[in-house]
């Protein structure tokens, strides 16, 4: 396992770059992000560890990154002052290349458009979702959620399709290509702590009370599927195709999930950090008929709140990146920790 220590700033993502199989972005902020400054590290693996290549100073708290998937050198931030910086790694100055200010209160999440590639989206606390061209300093749409929204996510298949989990615990789906009259292209709207389907259950589960969902992410090989996960510990499954409840529960964490992320090499394992300190690698058991979603074992070398986990998208499948309010982001081997 190698560490690097974001000395004096919290991290609160990371993710890996989709050009280069040893670089790392990280948003991190002072004072556990509370109030003061942030800072964006952009980091290296070598043969030495992990160095840093360069970092950002922000006036406020930094709380997501997203690496552009057009410019391999360009990363973008989201904020507590609801702005949105883009950054280019391969310039000499510390300042962004461009600044969007819309946002009424903390920017809490972004994201890049993994298909056209040519617009991102980030969600806020002030309940919109919008959607920006990076050569344009207003934004092309506004999304309403009504609500405090934590995450927003493109879907890796479908151009135009992107989701949000909210406070109100209720994940949305909207699909750009419907018209705009139609809901503001909302096609989707799921209470997440519904009961879980009966197709996949043998016996109907009760309903649980509602809590803020906090992370959620889309499954990188079927299409329909996405995974929510919040205050209330459970991670759980949808298939978009039968929206009345989740497919699958998993259960273990003891406290919040903070960020779940899908293997982007095999169709049945989640990552997720949770407020309890641990990272843990799941099967939701559909690479085999009948097989039982399960966990698969933890990794628990984070000694505050993990708060961000990736996989890397190059070589052996297994290797991930997490960070946390230890000030520490750990490179390591989802297969070491897993059980056998």
């Amino acid at each position: 396992m190698l560490e690097f220590r974001t000395q004096g700033f919290q991290g609160y993502a990371v993710k890996y770059s989709p050009f280069f199989d040893n670089r790392l972005a990280v948003a991190a902020s002072a004072n556990y992000g509370l109030v003061g400054n942030g800072r964006l590290f952009v980091l290296e693996l070598t043969p030495n560890g992990i160095q840093c290549m360069k970092w950002y100073p922000t006036q406020d708290a930094l709380y997501d990154v997203a690496h552009s998937e057009v410019h391999s050198n360009h990363l973008l931030t989201s904020s507590g002052d609801g702005s949105l910086r883009l950054y280019d790694v391969s310039l000499a100055p510390e300042y962004p290349i461009a600044t969007f200010q819309e946002h009424s209160r903390e920017a809490f999440s972004c994201s890049w458009n993994l298909t056209s590639k040519a617009t991102f989206a980030s969600s806020s606390w002030d309940g919109n979702v919008k959607i920006w061209n990076p050569e344009r300093q207003q934004s092309l749409l506004t999304l309403p959620t009504h609500s405090c929204t934590y995450s927003t996510q493109w879907n890796p298949h479908t151009d135009g399709v992107l989701s949000a989990v909210c406070s109100d615990s209720h994940l949305r789906v909207w699909d750009l290509r419907t018209p705009a009259s139609a809901n503001n292209h909302l096609i989707l709207q799921i209470p997440i702590h519904s009961a879980p389907n009966t197709i996949n259950n043998s016996r109907l589960q009760p309903t649980f009370p509602p809590s803020e969902a906090l992370t959620h992410d889309w499954n990188k090989y079927r299409p329909d599927v996405l995974a929510t996960a919040g205050v209330d510990r459970i991670i759980r499954t949808f298939d978009i195709r039968q929206p009345k409840g989740p497919v699958q529960l998993l259960q273990g964490h003891g406290y919040a999930v903070r960020k779940v992320a899908w293997s982007p090499h095999l169709p049945d394992l989640l990552l997720s950090a949770s407020y309890d300190m641990t990272c843990r690698v799941w099967t939701d058991g559909a690479s085999a008929p009948g097989k039982p979603a399960a966990e698969l074992g933890n990794m628990g070398r984070h000694t505050e709140f993990a708060t961000g986990v990736d996989w890397c998208l190059f070589g052996n499948e297994g290797w991930a990146a997490s960070c946390g309010w230890d000030e520490r982001v750990c490179v390591w081997d989802v297969r070491a920790f897993m059980q056998t």
